[in-house]
């Protein structure tokens, strides 16, 4: 009979201690010598005190951002199944409080073809909102929530008569739905004209460099002081351009239309009720070796036909009588429609204005009262 030659278990027992031992070993060396040494996290090296113009722009985003509201615009759809109208939110933007009644101000084309808004406000409470007001001519609009007195916080408001070019700005907003961003820049250039909604032209507009992107609209661009200095309205976006212009509505011009879109719920537009072309004007001031902006046409009925301002008109045989050439409005010259149609602007409708005038080879001067364009 041969030997059993299979091997005893506790001999195989053996065996397996010894590989496993030789194999925790062998990681335990291998995992030892690919290990990087020890390193210990870098002590914290103090900070110090921040610049002074880093706290005086934390104490003025920590003050202002409390003015700022988050605005969404809702549209109103029925329900495909059950047929009941439904609120959908439409799209966002910015605004903020104007006053302790609760109004908030911010851009006629945020809320253009909305059903409602709802308001957001610093502290994240949400009110339903009534439109007050609208000025699309100037890309403003004003609405009402009903909060208490404490927490609304209005903004201060400045002056954009004296502003320079340089001067650091603030802007706060909403971009993309984020709300409560803040962004610096400066006053990048002054007196520019943009189109509004309706495609006039809302004249002296800042620009600046303070990032302004979708959702800023309706915001705030302040001073360093923290006053109103504009409301961020629009930026230039065109095909081959990197971004850094933005466009504010100027605070004057805001604190002109909302007083009176509060006070009646429209804000008048001045109008002296002419027609002019200047084309035509070129043509004619060139021949008659003067300057200025011709009045081609006058709306009937008008406090213009009423100052008894001449249009321009046909002669028997065919050719042009030359009506009115406006050269001066209180006493700045007009060149073209433009520089006539922004000196209007800065006036109320029923003020009365002094025009200079080229009538018939002779300079005169009148007083005309504006109209209300609406």
């Amino acid at each position: 009979m041969s030997k059993d030659s299979r091997i005893p278990v506790s001999s195989l027992l053996i065996l397996l201690g010894i590989f496993l031992l030789l194999g925790y070993e062998v990681s335990k060396w291998t995992s030892q010598w690919l290990r990087s040494p020890a390193v210990d996290e870098r002590a914290i090296t103090a900070r110090g005190d921040l610049a002074d113009d880093e706290k005086s722009t934390i104490a003025l985003f920590k003050q202002s951002s409390l003015s700022v509201a988050y605005i969404t615009t809702i549209t109103k759809e029925r329900d495909a199944r059950t047929l009941n109208l439904m609120e959908v939110p439409q799209g966002t933007g910015s605004g903020f409080i104007w006053d302790n009644a609760g109004d908030i101000i911010t851009n006629f084309h945020v809320i253009q073809n909305a059903d409602g808004a709802k308001i957001t406000l610093a502290n994240h409470k949400i009110y339903d909102a009534k439109l007050i007001g609208i000025s699309p001519e100037n890309d403003l609009a004003v609405l009402r929530i009903d909060a208490p007195r404490e927490e609304l916080r209005a903004i201060p408001v400045g002056s954009s008569a004296d502003l320079q070019v340089g001067q650091k700005v603030f802007a706060i907003g909403n971009p993309f739905g984020l709300d409560q961003s803040l962004t610096t820049g400066v006053v990048s250039a002054l007196g520019r004209t943009i189109a509004s909604a309706t495609r006039q032209p809302i004249n002296d507009v800042i620009q600046t460099d303070a990032a302004i992107n979708p959702g800023n609209s309706g915001g705030p661009l302040l001073d360093s002081a923290g006053r109103l200095i504009g409301v961020n309205t629009a930026i230039a976006n065109q095909p081959g351009y990197s971004g850094g212009i933005g466009f504010a509505i100027p605070a004057d011009t805001v604190n002109r239309v909302v007083s009176q879109i509060i006070a009646t719920g429209r804000a008048p537009q001045p109008e002296l009720a002419i027609n002019t072309n200047d084309t035509l004007s070129r043509i004619v001031t060139r021949r008659l070796n003067t300057w200025g902006v011709l009045i081609v046409d006058v709306v009937p009925n008008s406090t213009a036909a009423r100052a008894q301002l001449r249009p321009t008109r046909r002669a028997a045989n065919g050719g042009i009588i030359a009506g009115d050439i406006i050269q001066n409005i209180d006493g700045v010259p007009v060149h073209n429609s433009d520089q006539f149609y922004r000196a209007i602007q800065k006036h109320k409708a029923a003020d009365t204005i002094t025009l200079t005038l080229w009538r018939e080879g002779s300079i005169l001067t009148l007083k005309v009262t504006l109209g209300d364009a609406q």
